[in-house]
């Protein structure tokens, strides 16, 4: 039981890693870092300055992070640069709320589209500036 549970999580590891095994496309996204929980399901004001040390706390807990984009379109991001590993990089927690634009390849499934970067093209630091609107909101509006 235990070799078929570990081969699974060996193929399970591999398949995630690589975008081979799926159509994939290259492109640039330019948009805000964000946590996929708080942004997706509006359970909190998830935008810019206001949700910059939220976003922080989700990324380290191993939400997904997206970039979403001016149109509203939302790209998981499954992995940046060149780490192999984990879905959840601590390069996130220095990016989090922060507009980039990224090249990467882009792989849709089931009206998701997944992002593996390969590259941060521009970091432009927090630009979306929320607090003095929404006041910081660490815990929800």
């Amino acid at each position: 039981m235990f070799k078929h549970l570990l081969a699974a999580a060996v193929l399970c590891g591999a398949v995630a890693t690589s975008p081979a095994s799926a159509q994939t496309s290259r492109i640039q996204v330019k948009g805000e870092l964000v946590d996929t929980w708080c942004s997706v399901t509006g359970i909190m004001f998830a935008a810019g300055t206001a949700h910059h040390m939220c976003a922080v706390w989700c990324a380290v807990g191993g939400i997904p992070v997206s970039i979403k984009d001016e149109a509203g379109n939302y790209y998981m991001v499954l992995r940046i640069a060149e780490d192999d590993e984990n879905a959840s990089n601590p390069r996130f927690v220095k990016i989090m709320s922060h507009e980039v634009s990224v090249d990467g390849e882009l792989v849709e499934r089931d009206g998701t589209k997944y992002l593996f970067v390969t590259r941060v093209i521009d970091d432009q630091g927090v630009v979306n500036l929320t607090h003095e609107d929404n006041g910081i909101q660490p815990f929800g509006n």
